[in-house]
């Protein structure tokens, strides 16, 4: 734990819970430079639309239905039964309101639609963005990607700040939970205002691991480990194989590499690893699936890169780093819906069954409990 950091953001958290808006506007201007209204108009998000040349959103407009098309099967259905005239199972609600938050470094349009989409389909009615402003603006890809997807709610708003804000309902109204990647700062900021909201996880610096053998196309598995290593200097970057060619001409900086004996050894230093991606580029593949525990999400084949599952093929590029892979998974419609209990019992199971609860109760003393259930006839 950085204990600096944790007091620096919870310092920024505390004056943003005291002073509000006052506070969410000094932060602003300090780190982002802006001192002008928050929330995007109407004719900011016009203006983005015509600044998009024409291929390029038949391109945006391509991406997410794809990303809708994967998703959209994810949906999940109420698993209601019947037992001796009692209905039990399982219901789902979406939650109702989010946030998500885009970096603003890079322009990441990619992002919001990863999160928006399966969104969407799990039917959250309120959906806000924040991202940081540059030179008083907000890229208009995001603001494209917003207003296709339905979101006119966007605040030109970043950092701890804008965590702040969606947290504690600074500026805006409060979140039931917040959605998207962003620096240590807005790792730390998300870390610590969970329990007031909701948040989906704390993402670190982007992770590729590779498990390649002698039949993997030496161009190819270096392409993609340099392009995780792309996203920054925390980046990591590991290659596995059993291939002491491959070993030598995949040995650059940034790249940890593996020389293994088998397969089965670059299956057991992947789980150790739990990479946010793993690629395997085998002669087969698939064989290496079962043995696989630990992993954000796996590509077989040479002709699935982990850019091409940032982008296009429909998969989500939202998944656990720093070895979160095991205990975590990929973002899905799942994180946007509740699952509730639903239960209604016949006064026939009740009574046959009570004996349970009433002896269970004795054991606990919770006498009140034991009460409530002798009370029924």
């Amino acid at each position: 734990m950085d204990f600096e950091l944790e007091r620096y953001v919870a310092g920024i958290l505390r004056d943003i819970r005291e002073r509000g808006l006052e506070a969410v506007r000094e932060y602003s201007l300090r780190f982002d430079g802006y001192a002008g209204p928050f929330r995007v108009t109407e004719e900011e998000f016009e203006e983005a639309a015509r600044s998009i040349p024409r291929r390029d959103r038949k391109i945006i407009l391509r991406t997410v239905e794809r990303l809708w098309e994967y998703h959209e099967r994810q949906m999940e259905r109420e698993r209601l039964f019947i037992k001796n005239g009692s209905l039990y199972g399982i219901i789902y609600r979406p939650v109702r309101r989010i946030g998500i938050y885009v970096p603003g470094g890079k322009p990441l349009p990619s992002t919001l639609m990863m999160v928006a989409v399966p969104a969407k389909i799990a039917g959250v009615k309120e959906i806000a963005v924040t991202i940081p402003p540059k030179d008083g603006k907000v890229n208009p890809y995001v603001l494209y990607v917003a207003k296709l997807l339905g979101i006119t709610e966007v605040y030109k708003l970043g950092g701890i700040q804008a965590i702040g804000a969606m947290a504690y309902g600074v500026g805006m109204k409060k979140m039931d939970k917040i959605f998207g990647p962003g620096n240590r700062f807005v790792n730390e900021a998300k870390r610590q205002v969970f329990g007031v909201v909701g948040i989906d996880s704390l993402a670190g610096p982007s992770e590729i691991a590779v498990i390649a053998d002698e039949t993997a196309e030496k161009e190819y598995v270096l392409a993609d480990l340099l392009s995780q290593l792309e996203h920054g200097k925390d980046s990591r970057a590991w290659l596995l194989t059993t291939s002491g060619e491959l070993a030598e001409f995949c040995s650059r900086e940034g790249v940890e590499v593996v020389l293994c004996e088998n397969l089965e050894e670059c299956v057991r230093r992947a789980n150790e690893i739990a990479p946010e991606h793993l690629e395997i580029i085998t002669e087969r593949p698939m064989e290496l699936v079962d043995g696989i525990e630990n992993a954000g999400a796996i590509y077989l084949g040479p002709y699935t890169p982990v850019p091409a599952a940032d982008y296009f093929l429909g998969v989500n590029h939202v998944l656990p780093t720093g070895g979160a892979a095991k205990f975590s998974g990929v973002l899905t419609v799942r994180d946007f819906l509740k699952p509730i209990s639903l239960a209604g019992v016949s006064r026939e199971e009740f009574l046959a069954e009570r004996e349970l609860g009433l002896r269970l109760a004795e054991i606990e003393g919770m006498n009140y409990h034991r009460r409530s259930m002798e009370a029924r006839r």
